[in-house]
């Protein structure tokens, strides 16, 4: 939503939570079980702020089986290690990749397995949130059959939150999900040319990009667990000065997990931000928070710094770019940067990318009827 250009609106207290969507992140771009990730930290960090007795998530992972790494395992191991008896995990499938002329009975096996474990999850009424890692394309394989399983999430308990990824969902799953994001990978020739690693940027108008951005919070902790002093984090917030945000929960549930390596720290006003109505107060705010930003990615003290809602406050032109380019042009080798979100004109820094997704909304629960927070769902 925009009103002569590019604005934010922020928080708005409401104390109902939103439950029982299903959500489908799909596309060629990263941060898809990222964002998967982030939405499980949310409900858990919900379920302790609200005491709820049903926050338990079941991670289920297709096509992810044993004798392979991948990336979102060591955030997988810091949400187990943070909340044990919450989170359960179970993989399925072999590690190879394959195409549809390569399958085999033990993948028909494997997939038919792992969904008679999701199904036995949805009836078990043990879950507020199931993720279905990888099951798009479990299902454009034909590995298991698009009706029967659209059919079953349909009947799903109403509170309860599903969330399935991967790349080319079938359209029969897209027309009853709630929410789809479609992660477009853009590619910066230019990083490569700079030999700079580390910079991923997520941006777009589809919901994802805070919640990829806290998913890489708990690879880089996950990394760290036995590797002490290595995986310190910190997430800083533009334009979010007042409360009941989106991911406040998750970031709530990391530092109480974690609060030895998380740090968190949030600058701007609690009102609308647009072009036209921009006050002294929040270019003195978006200053504050850079300093903070560049310091901190200076010092080399932090593995994995979140610049969450940095692209806004450029476009507002409360930042300036030159500055922001410097600092991650002149950035510890080893420092991971994640910024995020929407802008409407591309800043320089944006060519420094190793990772540029762009998070496209193809639907919203807004379209359902459901009511939406200002600041947190548009």
């Amino acid at each position: 939503m925009t009103r002569n250009g590019i604005g934010i609106l922020t928080a708005q207290a409401r104390s109902e939570r939103l439950t029982g969507q299903i959500h489908v992140y799909d596309g060629a771009g990263k941060g898809k079980s990222q964002a998967a990730l982030g939405v499980v930290l949310r409900s858990i960090g919900l379920g302790i702020n609200t005491k709820s007795n049903c926050n338990r998530v079941l991670l289920l992972r297709f096509l992810k089986g044993p004798g392979r790494d991948y990336d979102e395992d060591g955030a997988i191991a810091a949400l187990q290690r943070g909340f044990p008896h919450l989170i359960d995990q179970v993989r399925t499938g072999r590690a190879e990749y394959f195409g549809h002329d390569q399958i085999t009975p033990f993948d028909r096996a494997e997939a038919a397995r792992g969904w008679d474990v999701a199904k036995g999850a949805l009836a078990s009424d043990l879950y507020s949130v199931v993720v279905l890692d990888e099951i798009n394309p479990v299902l454009d394989l034909g590995l298991l059959p698009v009706q029967e399983v659209v059919e079953t999430l349909k009947s799903k308990p109403q509170e309860l939150e599903i969330i399935t990824t991967g790349r080319a969902a079938p359209q029969q799953l897209l027309d009853i999900a709630d929410l789809h994001s479609e992660m477009k990978p853009h590619h910066h020739p230019q990083a490569a040319e700079l030999l700079l690693d580390g910079i991923e940027i997520y941006t777009g108008s589809g919901k994802g990009k805070s919640t990829s951005a806290l998913g890489k919070a708990l690879k880089s902790i996950g990394r760290g667990i036995n590797h002490p002093g290595s995986a310190r984090v910190l997430i800083m917030q533009w334009l979010k000065g007042g409360t009941g945000y989106t991911e406040d929960a998750a970031i709530a549930a990391l530092q109480q997990s974690y609060p030895d390596v998380v740090d968190h720290l949030r600058c701007g006003r609690d009102a609308i931000v647009w072009r036209n109505s921009r006050q002294h107060l929040d270019y003195v705010e978006a200053e504050r928070g850079w300093e903070i930003a560049k310091t901190a990615i200076a010092s080399g003290v932090y593995k994995t710094i979140i610049l969450d809602e940095l692209n806004p406050t450029v476009d507002l032109e409360l930042l300036s770019v030159e500055p922001i380019l410097q600092a991650l042009l002149r950035k510890p080798k080893g420092t991971e940067i994640i910024i995020t979100g929407r802008c409407q004109n591309q800043p320089a820094y944006f060519d420094l990318a190793s990772i540029h997704s762009e998070v496209y909304c193809h639907k919203h629960y807004a379209n359902r009827g459901i009511e939406l927070k200002r600041g947190v769902d548009f």
